[in-house]
């Protein structure tokens, strides 16, 4: 038969309830942690990745058609050299 000490108990008592204390705590600060993120981070202009992915295929787009006209301005500024080349001679 075993008997039971109630200063053993109360103090099982204080633990369980300061556990829970604890426990509540670490939610709270986890909720007030994750509210700040959004206060801080919600201010700032962040672009979705399709939007990213969009805009990164514009570019790219924009640059091949860059070379493009390069070359052909290119290609047309030697026509011209050579018309004027043809021209001087006669």
């Amino acid at each position: 038969m075993q008997t039971e000490n109630p200063m053993i108990a109360d103090f099982v008592k204080v633990l369980n309830s300061a556990a829970g204390t604890l426990a509540g705590l670490g939610r709270e600060a986890g909720e007030t942690a994750r509210e700040k993120a959004r206060e801080v981070f919600g201010g700032f202009d962040f672009v979705s990745r399709e939007e990213f992915a969009a805009v990164k295929d514009m570019a790219a787009a924009a640059r091949e058609e860059v070379e493009t006209l390069k070359a052909r301005i290119a290609d047309l500024e030697a026509r011209l050299a050579g018309q004027d080349a043809g021209q001087g001679q006669a």
